[in-house]
């Protein structure tokens, strides 16, 4: 298992190229299940667990692993189906960072790790529903691999706060924001991701344009800019960095080299972490860089554009 994952931190260099690497994986059946390597430290075999009281049904108990403790999750649980962990069945363990949050995954056998262009990934049909726990699908091998959205399956069992603190909203610029009809594109291809940042926006009287891939976020910004200059439209861009079709280091960049675009403010809002992501961010030409989820940074942000645009505005 560790030469599986032994050469994942030279991996990552395909971050920012549009491309990515999934850990393949089954859980009980046949079905195979991705997420992408950048979020995964480890995987080993599955140790002893010691138990948690009053814990969520998906929830395992809690591993102890090198110096750290962290929570497992029954992932076949968590997608609403009979506990992998009570099977008997062979089992690993996906050491995972999400959010800067450490947890791990229960899953059955590990496949391996694919190479893949983001334009090879597709959404999932729009008859799967809302409430899937699905962010895309990839064909590998003439089969439909599934990409588990971790973001919905973690805020299923520990929902996010998207309560902006008391003292950190300015009243009168969220009045300023509504009576000037201010918007944001938000580009995320989690639904959950969408639905918090849209909840933390409207509690800055801040409106919200949505897409769901970069690809689609891109076209609606050259849509809104045949129409006029884009700042007219939207304030600003917040994106995450995975997405199928075209990531949000690629959509960036096509912002940046866009004279009609370039000047949008964008910010990076996604769940990698860590001084490399950063400073990739930093090199595609996004102007800050949030790890989900806060909602008082993001507020923070959003008010800092509101009292430039209303400064600039009013003079």
């Amino acid at each position: 298992m560790s030469n599986l994952l032994q050469k994942i931190d030279s991996r990552t260099k395909l971050v920012g190229e549009n491309r990515l690497e999934l850990l393949v994986f089954k859980l009980a059946g046949q079905q195979k299940y991705a997420i992408n390597v950048f979020k995964v430290r480890e995987v080993v075999q599955m140790p002893e667990l010691a138990a948690l009281p009053s814990r969520h049904s998906a929830v395992c108990g809690v591993a102890h692993l090198r110096g750290s403790s962290f929570s497992v999750i029954d992932l076949q649980a968590a997608l609403g189906r009979a506990p992998l962990f009570e099977s008997g069945k062979p089992t690993n363990l996906i050491i995972s960072e999400y959010n800067s949050s450490v947890q791990g995954f229960l899953v059955g056998q590990v496949d391996r790790i694919v190479n893949l262009n983001w334009e090879a990934i597709i959404p999932p049909p729009v008859t799967s529903g809302a409430n899937n726990f699905l962010t895309a699908l990839a064909k590998i091998d003439e089969l439909f691999v599934q990409i588990i959205d971790v973001e919905k399956v973690l805020a299923d069992i520990i929902p996010y706060n998207t309560n902006v603190s008391g003292n950190i909203l300015d009243s009168s610029l969220k009045i300023w924001a509504q009576q000037n009809d201010i918007k944001v594109l938000v580009v995320d291809d989690s639904t959950t991701a969408r639905n918090q940042l849209k909840s933390t926006l409207a509690e800055c009287g801040v409106g919200c344009i949505q897409a769901s891939n970069g690809a689609e976020g891109l076209a609606t910004l050259k849509r809104l800019a045949d129409q006029g200059p884009i700042n007219d439209a939207i304030m600003m861009m917040i994106t995450d960095a995975e997405m199928p079709e075209m990531d949000g280091y690629r959509l960036t960049h096509e912002v940046r080299n866009d004279p009609e675009l370039a000047h949008l403010h964008v910010l990076m809002h996604t769940s990698l972490s860590g001084t490399f992501n950063q400073a990739l961010v930093k090199k595609v030409g996004c102007d800050g860089f949030l790890s989900k989820f806060q909602p008082d940074e993001v507020a923070q942000v959003i008010q800092e554009q509101l009292s430039a645009l209303k400064a600039g505005i009013e003079g």
